[in-house]
């Protein structure tokens, strides 16, 4: 069985067909070369997300999570109605993914304790510009500024503010899966600044699409697979679990709404009178219940006739003796 090459070698091999150290013309003998189409391999990411995804059954479930919980927060604290949604996810190595978002707004470097690594959350600048002119003030009537240029020291600060509530949001979107306790450890504007992993560690990337009125944004937040790896049990489980809760909870309104205080009126009869002439009553008037005394008293429950029942006295104080149940059909 022949060998077969490194990844080294087969760089090695490729930098010299590029240098023209290595000739693809006809060989010795003369003889044709015959090529035809075919997909092209990238030998150093064979692994897609597809292979990744199987693994880490229902992580989705974990990030449309984060996303609610993150955009009722961001609603509550700046008085503005925020929608985030889930748009894709994939995979990738650390460094080549920084490259990529080396013009990114923030990003936010999160420990995700006890689970190793850390995560980032990243933000994009046309957004965080939004977000600050919103928490400085900004009326909902004008244009909200896009400068363009990175964030200033103070811009960041600003900004950190928001991240620092994403860090709850993070917890309770994993709360079915472990108990984290999600820090912030700074915010950066420079991608070469923050690191996590390793340069060459695959990760997964959730992004997210932010709308706040007619502005709209994008979000990522990245994790090392190693971070993510250790829950892949629990995660196939999710499911499973949520079912579980939802039947407790279930129960628990059940029984909980056996203690909640209703209001009963015992309504002898009623009246109707216009506005004057409530206006015009004074001490000593009269007035003329329609109530027939062999009738039974209506019970209303919250405003809903529900019961009949008879007037009389128990211990000395007024009671009511209910007599029948009103026909819900009538």
């Amino acid at each position: 069985m022949e060998a077969i090459l490194s990844k080294k070698e087969i760089a090695d091999l490729l930098k010299a067909i590029k240098q023209g150290q290595v000739s693809l013309d006809l060989d010795k003998n003369g003889r044709k070369h015959f090529t035809k189409d075919c997909i092209p391999l990238n030998l150093f990411q064979a692994n897609t997300f597809s292979d990744e995804l199987s693994r880490l059954a229902n992580f989705d479930i974990i990030l449309d999570n984060f996303c609610q919980n993150l955009a009722i927060t961001l609603t509550n604290n700046l008085q503005r109605t925020f929608s985030i949604s889930r748009s894709q996810i994939d995979s990738s190595h650390f460094l080549d993914f920084l490259l990529e978002n080396k013009d990114v707004g923030a990003i936010a470097v999160l420990d995700i304790s006890p689970l190793k690594h850390g995560a980032l959350l990243l933000v994009d600048s046309h957004m965080c510009f939004s977000m600050v002119e919103i928490i400085l003030g900004a009326s909902t009537e004008i244009e909200l500024i896009q400068p363009n240029r990175k964030l200033t020291s103070i811009e960041l600060n600003i900004i950190q503010s928001i991240m620092l509530k994403g860090c709850d949001d993070l917890d309770r979107a994993f709360a079915p899966l472990i108990n984290l306790k999600t820090s912030l450890i700074k915010v950066e504007s420079n991608s070469r600044m923050v690191s996590i992993t390793d340069a060459d560690a695959e990760i997964l990337i959730g992004t997210f699409e932010v709308r706040v009125g007619d502005q709209t944004g994008e979000m990522k937040i990245v994790f090392p697979l190693s971070t993510i790896d250790p829950l892949r049990e629990g995660l196939k489980d999710l499911l499973n679990v949520n079912k579980a809760k939802q039947g407790i909870w279930t129960k628990v309104l059940e029984q909980e709404a056996y203690n909640i205080y209703s209001e009963l009126i015992a309504q002898s009869g009623t009246i109707s009178m216009s506005v004057g002439d409530v206006l015009e009553m004074k001490k000593g008037d009269t007035l003329f219940l329609d109530y027939n005394l062999n009738s039974p008293l209506k019970v209303l429950v919250e405003n809903k006739h529900k019961f009949f029942a008879i007037p009389g006295t128990h211990n000395g104080k007024k009671a009511i003796n209910i007599t029948g149940v009103k026909d819900q059909g009538a």
